[in-house]
């Protein structure tokens, strides 16, 4: 055999080198030369002995019989092959009719190979005290995030996020993603959230409230959001200094109450342009600029746009983190702000809104976090009616996957009313969910 015939070549070098090499070192006498022969002789035997022994497994692993001519002593007994019955299905044609392959992982592992990492958020809410202006239901399951997120092939990756609520079934954001692009371009096709400012990126569960800012809801869109079908593409712009990501997006001109669409053109366009920068080994800080552009819904008369308005939304934002390494599980802050402006055509003119909020919560401990959120915002539709208002927030994780939120908000509406309301939050979370973007 090709295997036995490699072997015999070694040992059989290492039989002549020793003691060629030995004669080399020293002159050799007649006592020297009868030594070594009898050296030769001892390493033939053992040479032979080992040899056979070899063949002897070989044969026993191959299943073919031992080479003729070859005396070997009795094989030591082996363990049995595993019957057909104890191989793996699908196992036998791999490792042969004696034996099984090996197999990795467990029984629930090979069972999600062809199935999306999925995951249940819930969102349980309540309101206490007086709001005669937009009150929140004293109890309510407003949102269900149902999560299907996997690896497509080695180009592209697919994420669905399912909204369920108490009034039906909604496609939060469904879209493929292709990281591998020419050019270093990062490309996502499908419904999204748009990429403006950073309160409208988050899925409600990653919101550190139990509601929204003012100025998300009266200029850009509320709970929903600028959230569309359409085209992002994205790219990062290498410099020396910071990190640094630009980003555009077409989307079908549908978004809550800030867009609408009449015409097949009448596309909606965000651009974003972010900037990341460690200041220390604990903190670093995140700010980005937007651009929205898109028809609005003033123009509506009888089911027809008879108007042709545009909304223009500007916006800037950023984030200030700190966190120690050696005590982050128990200290940490984040403070957060951003202002949007938004110029909307109507028939009566262009109605100049803007508006902010200002936040920072800060951890207390390993489970226990408090934060205070500052709010300011004009209407849309419009300018001359100013909301403002303030809101303390307490949180208490009990683990990873669940955690309990209390809020105070004071409110001052515009209509001269204002609400003093206590809100609470329940959120828990089961299966696999994939991170969100940092």
């Amino acid at each position: 055999m090709k295997g036995t015939g490699i072997v015999r070549a070694l040992l059989a070098g290492m039989v002549i080198a020793m003691p060629v090499c030995a004669f080399a070192q020293t002159p050799a006498t007649p006592a020297d030369a009868q030594a070594i022969r009898a050296e030769i002789d001892q390493l033939k035997t053992d040479f032979n002995a080992r040899l056979a022994a070899l063949e002897e497994r070989l044969a026993a692993l191959s299943g073919t019989p031992s080479p003729a001519g070859v005396a070997s002593p009795a094989p030591a007994a082996a363990p049995a092959a595993p019957a057909m019955a104890d191989v793996p299905s699908g196992a036998q044609g791999g490792g042969g009719p004696e034996g099984a392959i090996p197999v990795y992982g467990n029984v629930s592992a090979a069972s999600k190979i062809f199935n999306p990492d999925m995951a249940v958020i819930g969102n349980f809410t309540g309101a206490a005290g007086k709001n005669n202006v937009n009150p929140d239901s004293a109890l309510a399951l407003p949102e269900s995030e149902v999560s299907m997120q996997a690896i497509v092939d080695p180009y592209a990756r697919a994420d669905f996020f399912f909204s369920f609520g108490e009034q039906g079934v909604n496609v939060e954001e469904g879209f493929l993603t292709f990281s591998t692009l020419p050019g270093g371009l990062l490309v996502k096709v499908g419904k999204q959230h748009a990429a403006f400012g950073k309160v409208n990126t988050l899925h409600t569960h990653m919101i550190p409230w139990v509601d929204r800012p003012l100025v998300t809801e009266n200029l850009a869109g509320g709970d929903e959001g600028i959230t569309d079908a359409g085209i992002s593409v994205a790219r990062l712009i290498p410099n020396p200094w910071l990190f640094l990501e630009a980003t555009g997006q077409v989307y079908r001109g549908e978004s809550s109450d800030v867009f609408h669409s009449s015409q097949r053109s009448d596309l909606s366009y965000v651009t974003h342009m972010r900037g990341y920068q460690d200041i220390t080994e604990s903190t670093n800080i995140d700010f980005g600029a937007s651009y929205a552009y898109g028809h609005n819904n003033a123009g509506i008369v009888g089911g027809q746009d008879v108007g042709r308005f545009t909304t223009s939304l500007f916006g800037v934002d950023a984030t200030l983190r700190w966190r120690p390494l050696q005590r982050s599980i128990y200290h940490s802050f984040i403070g957060r702000s951003e202002v949007i402006w938004s110029h909307r055509d109507q028939f009566d003119g262009t109605s100049k809104a803007s508006g902010f909020y200002v936040s920072g919560d800060y951890q207390l401990g390993r489970r226990w976090y408090t934060g205070l959120r500052l709010d300011r915002s004009e209407r849309a539709t419009d300018a001359s009616l100013s909301d403002s208002g303030a809101s303390w927030t307490v949180t208490y994780w009990p683990s990873e996957f669940s955690q309990i939120r209390g809020q105070y908000r004071h409110t001052r509406y515009a209509e001269e009313s204002t609400a003093n309301e206590f809100l609470f939050q329940f959120q828990f979370a089961i299966g696999a969910h994939g991170a969100h973007p940092f």
